[in-house]
């Protein structure tokens, strides 16, 4: 699952999405578009981007929606958000469809890739030069009295959450068919060794190799301090269960930070890991450790 491998697919159709009114995007994205024509390739560009480049009519454009099925890789122009959002589309489209973040400010851990890195970053993948990384990814359903009434995919965490009126929260976790333990807490996290440096890390959560096959289930604030975060195999399906205080929709269950889904009492959240991963290229010219000490500022000697 992990094995790094280079892409195969020829590349001719490349998808181009700006994070939402990036206005400082524009030229980037107009040199973009020539870039691509000088070689022959067709840049497709998500709607909302062409007009932020205004260009609309002068590229082929798609929605957001429709850009995993319509072209062979996708450009993220943003940060970590703008790229998540992407990346969630095309699992929930089962396609492989690899993606390339360019960050436009701070680095991010997803959008490894700087503006001034851009266009040698993008003719290396094209050209079959840069690595892929398969990134798994969860995949969380929620059951309510036996039927399923969400079926979500992410590439971060899967989040319990309170409402901000309610009291603590009681949720039972449970590993496959044991029994771990009832987690009194703000809330709980289940994130992938990538979401591992997100909401993760703030709650007080491990950093996670993006290599290592594992799931991370992390109480927010527990109420006793014995309750660690605990690593689990990747292989694990990990349920989660509201047992108090889940009335009133006061329980919400979050995919990569978007789209809440009330839980009632006895609702049951499993979450495992996707059968496909999602697929990064990777910045040839950082290592994962110097994306963590440029983000966590960790000092250097």
């Amino acid at each position: 699952m992990t094995a790094v491998h280079h892409h195969t697919r020829a590349i001719k159709r490349v998808g181009v999405v700006a994070k939402s009114g990036l206005q400082e995007a524009a030229g980037t994205l107009v040199e973009l578009s020539e870039w691509l024509n000088a070689r022959s390739l067709t840049g497709v560009f998500e709607t909302e981007t062409a007009t932020l480049s205004g260009l609309t009519n002068q590229v082929t454009t798609c929605s957001r929606d429709e850009m995993p099925s319509a072209v062979d890789m996708i450009l993220v122009l943003g940060g970590d958000g703008t790229l998540l959002a992407m990346g969630d589309r095309i699992a929930q489209h089962g396609v492989d469809v690899p993606l390339l973040g360019v960050n436009f400010g701070s680095l991010g851990f997803l959008t490894e890739i700087t503006l001034a890195e851009l266009f040698p970053a993008l003719e290396n993948a094209i050209n079959g030069l840069v690595s892929l990384d398969q990134r798994r990814m969860l995949r969380a359903v929620v059951r309510r009295d036996g039927q399923v009434i969400a079926d979500r995919v992410a590439l971060n965490d899967v989040t319990l959450t309170r409402n901000a009126t309610s009291p603590i929260i009681d949720l039972s976790v449970s590993v496959g068919s044991q029994f771990v333990a009832e987690f009194k807490a703000d809330g709980l996290i289940v994130a992938s060794p990538t979401g591992s440096t997100a909401y993760n890390l703030a709650a007080g959560g491990p950093i996670v190799h993006p290599v290592v096959e594992a799931l991370v289930i992390t109480p927010i604030a527990p109420h006793t301090l014995t309750n660690r975060p605990i690593i689990v195999p990747a292989s694990s399906d990990v349920r989660i269960q509201p047992i108090s205080n889940c009335d009133d929709n006061q329980i919400i269950v979050s995919f990569d930070g978007q789209s809440g889904v009330p839980l009632a009492c006895d609702d049951i959240v499993s979450v495992a890991s996707s059968e496909q991963p999602l697929q990064l290229f990777r910045a040839t010219s950082r290592s994962y450790f110097a994306v963590l000490r440029e983000k966590l500022k960790w000092a250097e000697r």
